[in-house]
């Protein structure tokens, strides 16, 4: 009997090259016939050089996270050899060096495909206020792209670039977000930083990032992260900051009062999003979010805006050709604010911190509608502050109070969902965004952290878990030491074992991996009873992160579980057994 080879594996193609993808991008630029979302659009062959530079790298083996990625960069944000205008002609100039953000992005990879239209010096949540033309949403063309960042998110909802960079004061990177379907990523204030961006609110400004897809975000989003001596209001992480809201995350929403504004179509839209995160196992609680609605009319309605008047007042004063009138009149009127006012508005603003901390105490996050609805850009055009406005309803609260947020689209329709977080618990946001968008990074950001290695009864699910979800302890993966390792049954009420290194008689035994910040291990260190340490354990890949482990001298009275290799095996037959092993 003739016996047949086994069918060949299937080969598959290469992905395409940076090459491949700028041809293909400009081939769908044509296509679409979208000119008023670039101020500058860089010639193919221009960027066709860039790209073949980034595949020469991956050839010759470099680690490029964002390799052959396609980027396009809001004209308020400097790329090397390309006019910055902020969206007014007569202020434009050329800069020798790009921006921190878009030099980290392009050295992991991306290539710059050109700047993008917005809303004049940041100034506006619609769209429509630019000499370089009124920016339509992906989604329907009648209706507003949402600003100040209004080309960039068309540019990635169209699928002309993969990541498109933004900037965000009062929800530039989040409305936008929602009225095209993508995603946008708002972080920390000060994690990203702004050196080489023109300012518009420098106390309440951030650097943010539309993608497609939020784990593409993610990787990109920690390429952008980390201190920069340019930027003095950057900031970094943290020793102490979460990395996980745990199992079952508690999660605010907007009360009835809280959704009045939100248009009726949108309603059954976030029904089904709160649905969506109870059946996942959140708690979900309604709160009143009027304190917060309230802080976000400090930054337009009072005299927060002065910072606008001290970015680019003195400018807009000469009567520049190409001013949008409605941007000059809400900048000069900042002019004539008295510093008293500033200082009476920053104390109202500490205020409503404290109120914020206070509603939000308990909670992992609070996710909220983006927008209340989609403005059509004749209403825009007729009535630019009051649609302005509406649209940052839900958004403007977010920086003047030092939060973070992720936008996400909703499961249908233009209006889409923000989770919002505390300063640096961005992951926090990201994790539940992930259970919006069916999708997780396969590394929390930011990436520094401490892994630490359980066996017993801190896995999850287990009596002794929550001392790590309290700390913000992420699960990264189940793990298998290398041969050497015993794990003997520890006396008492909760059963326990011990793990202890045995190079002549051990074996290779089962764990879980998890990551905490720096302050995070210390204490869960300071909680450790005897004979219970941290030490090093060796992994079947080579490594040696921190584990749990049994001081050496607690074997000697324990019975011997190594044959199981895991604990939860043996569990499961002392159940079956209605018994301990006794060794």
């Amino acid at each position: 009997m003739t016996t047949l080879p086994p069918d060949p594996e299937p080969v598959l193609p290469p992905p395409p090259s940076a090459y491949q993808r700028t041809i293909a991008a400009f081939d769908r630029i044509t296509e679409v016939d979208r000119p008023e979302l670039w101020i500058t659009l860089r010639t193919l062959e221009e960027v066709l050089v860039d790209a073949k530079a980034v595949d020469a790298r991956v050839a010759a083996g470099e680690d490029l996270p964002l390799a052959g990625t396609l980027l396009a960069v809001k004209d308020l944000i400097d790329v090397a050899g390309l006019p910055t205008t902020a969206g007014c002609p007569s202020y434009a100039s050329v800069p020798e060096t790009s921006a921190t953000v878009v030099s980290r992005l392009t050295a992991a990879g991306s290539v710059v495909l050109g700047k993008t239209n917005l809303d004049q010096f940041a100034t506006g949540l619609a769209g429509t206020r630019s000499p370089y033309g009124v920016v339509a949403s992906a989604l329907d063309r009648d209706k507003v792209a949402g600003g100040s960042s209004s080309g960039s998110a068309v540019a990635v909802a169209l699928g002309l670039v993969d990541l498109a960079l933004g900037t965000d004061t009062a929800g530039s990177g989040r409305v936008p977000a929602a009225l095209n379907g993508v995603i946008g990523l708002k972080p920390t204030l000060g994690l990203v930083p702004k050196t080489g961006v023109v300012p518009a609110s420098r106390s309440y400004d951030c650097v943010s990032l539309f993608a497609r897809t939020l784990t593409t975000g993610q990787v990109a989003l920690a390429v952008m992260t980390g201190p920069d001596e340019g930027d003095p209001m950057s900031r970094p992480w943290p020793a102490d900051v979460r990395l996980s809201a745990g199992r079952r995350p508690r999660v605010a929403v907007p009360d009835e009062a809280g959704l009045a504004l939100l248009a009726e179509a949108a309603r059954p839209v976030f029904a089904e999003v709160v649905k969506r995160l109870r059946a996942a196992g959140s708690v979900v609680e309604p709160v009143d979010i009027a304190p917060l609605l309230e802080a976000g009319k400090l930054l337009y309605g009072g005299a927060l805006v002065a910072e606008r008047y001290a970015a680019v007042g003195e400018f807009l004063a000469g009567n520049p050709a190409g001013a949008d009138p409605t941007v000059s009149g809400i900048i000069l009127a900042a002019g004539e604010l008295r510093a008293h006012d500033l200082a009476a508005d920053q104390q109202r603003l500490a205020e409503a911190r404290s109120r914020c901390e206070r509603l939000l105490a308990g909670f992992d996050a609070l996710v909220l509608p983006t927008v209340p609805d989609h403005p059509s850009i004749e209403e825009a055009l007729a009535d630019p502050v009051g649609v302005g406005r509406r649209l940052g309803v839900y958004t403007s609260f977010v920086n003047p109070l030092d939060l973070a947020a992720v936008a996400v689209p909703a499961v249908r329709g233009p209006y889409g969902v923000t989770v919002v977080a505390r300063a640096f618990e961005d992951q926090v946001a990201l994790d539940l965004a992930a259970v919006l968008t069916d999708e997780q990074a396969p590394t929390p950001y930011p990436e520094p952290g401490a892994d630490l290695v359980v066996f017993g009864a801190h896995l999850r699910g287990q009596p002794l878990n929550e001392r790590l979800t309290t700390l913000g302890a992420r699960f990264t993966g189940a793990v298998l030491t290398s041969e050497g390792y015993l794990m003997k049954l520890l006396p008492g009420d909760v059963p326990q074992p011990a793990v202890i290194a045995e190079t002549d008689a051990g074996s290779a035994l089962a764990g879980e991996r998890w990551r905490l910040s720096p302050a995070g291990l210390g204490r869960f260190a300071a909680g450790l009873e005897p004979p219970f340490v941290l030490g090093r354990v060796e992994l079947d890949d080579g490594s040696t992160p921190l584990a749990v482990l049994c001081a050496p001298d607690a074997k000697a009275e324990t019975a011997d579980l190594s044959r199981y290799e895991c604990w939860r095996a043996y569990l499961r037959f002392a159940s079956t057994a209605g018994r301990r092993d006794p060794g």
